[in-house]
């Protein structure tokens, strides 16, 4: 009795087709998207400064691999997002 109730077509996903410009704060001045290159800046400094940190009062060598690796797969993030974003599509 229970399924007879159900509306089976309010389940239904709803498309999501377009942007509605009130619902973008930045439309007023004329930008709507990210800084591709302000964030491979930042990734680059962050991966700069994981490398200095190597320099500390620890003693062990696992502090220094995970800066290195963390630092390295920073790079690699850029790397791949430049080459990704130089390919023609």
């Amino acid at each position: 009795m229970a399924q007879a109730e159900l509306n089976p077509a309010s389940y239904d996903p709803v498309e999501y087709t377009h942007e509605d410009i009130a619902e973008v704060p930045s439309a007023e001045w004329g930008w709507s998207g990210e800084s591709h290159k302000a964030m491979r800046v930042a990734a680059i400094v962050v991966a700069v400064f994981l490398v200095f940190m190597i320099h500390g009062n620890h003693t062990g060598l696992v502090e220094d691999l995970w800066l290195i690796g963390f630092a390295i797969a920073l790079v690699g993030i850029v790397v791949r997002d430049v080459i990704v974003r130089r390919k023609p599509r």
